[in-house]
């Protein structure tokens, strides 16, 4: 297994043990450049998505990415961590259901639609 591999498992792992519910990891790979993988979950409250957000960051942190960041922290229901190679997006459950993001990123793209 890769690096970016292994820091997939470890940050659905940290999700998962704080209670993350429906999580889901999608592969990027051949459909974006922007990451290798996405990670998206759901809290069940404002103050869980924050948490899972700032145990997410940490997970970076203590593997090594180093520029990685959390985007929408004035917002109660979408935290997303930029871990670079690795993008989580933490929703709540609404809003996630209203985005669609896995519909989105799971579909087959053709390759005139994937330079971003």
């Amino acid at each position: 297994m890769d690096k970016i591999s292994n820091l997939k498992n470890k940050i659905i792992n940290t999700l998962d043990s704080n209670k993350a519910i429906d999580i889901v990891s999608i592969d990027l790979e051949g459909k974006s450049s922007i990451a290798d993988y996405m990670i998206i979950a759901s809290g069940t409250s404002s103050r869980h998505i924050q948490s899972l957000s700032e145990q997410v960051f940490e997970q970076f942190k203590n593997n090594g990415i180093q520029n990685c960041k959390i985007e929408g922290k004035d917002s109660n229901d979408w935290k997303l961590v930029d871990g670079i190679d690795l993008i989580v997006h933490i929703f709540n459950p609404e809003k996630r259901k209203f985005y669609e993001l896995e519909k989105m990123w799971s579909e087959l793209m053709p390759k005139e639609k994937v330079i971003i």
